[in-house]
């Protein structure tokens, strides 16, 4: 798995290590790295212009020595201090490597569009090197830095994205807020982050993670606790996977109940069903209205309509005006484990023990559990997430660019790798569907939900090419996704 560890957990592992080594070579590690990833994005470093946004913090000191390497190269390196205070060592291996340095509100000074009187501070030599230079290299502030940008930096971070010059962040887009990937302030938008060590969390969770963009990780040798927050990698898709052996037959493969759609909305009973025979499960049977069954039935043959033993319950999508709260409830205290989807959400309560519960909200949907603003929740996708797992003790799957999954004991795990044409109908009764499949095959809510939502972004990233899809194309992707995952 990937791990994104806290600014805490970091910072005492950087100790740790720099009480073992000589002084600065976790610095130099970073550097290195740091330089070999800018060298890479551009293609070419000889003669490539190279701005470097140096703050007072040690991510400065990284981005200089990184700087004096790019010279060294041959490119056009200029350091643009924004604060009297910078790393002194870091400042003068630049020079010395050929590269220049300049204040940012050197006189004469040049008006930034749309800033304020603030922000207007930038001098005409300092905006032509941003609009003219190839890269622009984020070494504002830390991770230990708060949200928000100060004025000066933000106008030359707006003068970079108005050019359109690409920006690199070192370790974290500077503003963004570092423990929780929220955004509640002006930050950086990178077009590259390179990070050290481990992952932070702004990494994997939005909004902060799309102002990351793709995130580099260079490894300058922490020896790390165990993660906050982790992300599935393929290897952890082929050892979760429950593949039948040679003993199997369709009940220890696991039955799955589904107790979706309704005469108002057949088609969500139809995808959902094609999510789950997309998974490991045995065997789907269908409890639901007749007319629904068959329709079920027509798209699916091999489905059993009524009701008899299952091992596992996906509730709820599609339900609509046919809603019966009491039922669920009465399954909800049942000994089978739950996915609990749309409609079937309003049946979840603080009152009971739910640890076998899998609810899949969207934003909306979650903001209706808290009784807050949707807004809200997508500001702060893992505070929210957390906060309903914990209030109504179920493991929460929050849908979106960057899937969020919290359980009741703390555990937390992120999806990154939806693509956008994921933002379909019926794709949310698909993902029910497959996440029912694997619990009735045995995996535990954390577990299911972590791999339901990387196969059905991989089928999802399977079926659509960099071109639209539908929920049913998502579905019939899912075994080919799978092979794929399995076989490495």
């Amino acid at each position: 798995m990937r791990s994104a560890h806290t600014v805490e957990q970091v910072r005492a592992a950087e100790a740790d290590l720099m009480a073992r080594l000589p002084s600065g070579t976790l610095m130099q590690r970073a550097a290195t790295g740091l330089a070999v990833a800018i060298s890479n994005f551009l293609g070419s470093t000889y003669g490539a212009r190279v701005v470097l946004l140096i703050g007072s913090g040690d991510n400065g000191g990284d981005a200089l020595y990184a700087g004096a390497r790019l010279a060294r190269r041959g490119a056009q390196v200029t350091a643009v201090l924004l604060s009297p205070k910078v790393h002194g060592a870091g400042l003068a291996a630049l020079i010395t490597a050929g590269g220049r340095a300049r204040a940012l509100e050197d006189p004469p000074a040049t008006t930034v569009p749309g800033a304020t009187a603030a922000t207007t501070a930038v001098s005409d030599g300092v905006a032509d090197l941003i609009r003219s230079a190839d890269v622009v290299v984020d070494g504002i502030v830390g991770i230990g830095g708060r949200p928000g940008l100060r004025p000066d930096a933000l106008a030359v971070v707006q003068l970079a994205e108005r050019h359109g010059v690409p920006i690199v962040a070192v370790d974290t887009p500077s503003g963004v807020d570092v423990d929780t990937g929220e955004t509640p302030e002006s930050h950086v938008n990178a077009a590259l982050t390179v990070t050290f060590g481990t992952h932070k969390i702004c990494h994997f969770i939005d909004p902060a993670a799309t102002a990351c963009g793709p995130v580099h990780l260079v490894d300058i040798g922490l020896d790390l606790p165990p993660a906050e927050v982790e992300s599935l990698q393929a290897s952890d898709v082929r050892h979760l996977y429950p593949v039948p052996h040679g003993e199997s037959d369709k009940y220890s493969r696991g039955v799955l109940g589904l107790m979706v759609g309704s005469t108002q909305y057949p088609g969500a009973a139809v995808i959902a069903t094609a999510g789950a025979l997309g998974g490991p499960v045995g065997m789907v049977r269908y409890v639901g209205p007749d007319p629904v069954a068959e329709a079920v039935r027509a798209a699916h043959p091999e489905i059993v309509a009524g009701n008899g033993r299952v091992q596992a319950w996906t509730i709820g999508s599609g339900l609509g005006d046919e809603l019966d709260i009491p039922r669920i409830r009465e399954l909800l205290d049942a000994e089978e484990p739950v996915v609990l989807d749309a409609d079937g959400l309003k049946a979840l309560d603080d009152s009971g023990d739910h640890v076998d519960v899998l609810a899949t909200p969207h934003a909306g949907e979650l903001a209706r559990l808290l009784d807050v603003d949707r807004a809200t929740v997508e500001a702060e996708r893992l505070k929210h997430a957390r906060l309903a797992a914990e209030r109504y003790d179920v493991t929460v799957l929050l849908k979106g660019a960057t899937t969020v999954i919290a359980s009741p004991d703390g555990q937390v795990r992120v999806n990154t790798n939806a693509t956008p044409w994921l933002a379909t109908a019926g794709a949310g009764d698909v993902l029910a569907g497959l996440c029912g499949s694997l619990l009735a095959s045995g995996l535990s809510p954390l577990d299911a939900a972590s791999l339901g939502a990387y196969l059905h972004a991989a089928a999802a990233n399977l079926a659509s090419s960099s071109a639209p899809i539908t929920a049913m194309s998502v579905a019939a992707a899912l075994p080919a996704a799978t092979r794929y995952l399995l076989q490495g």
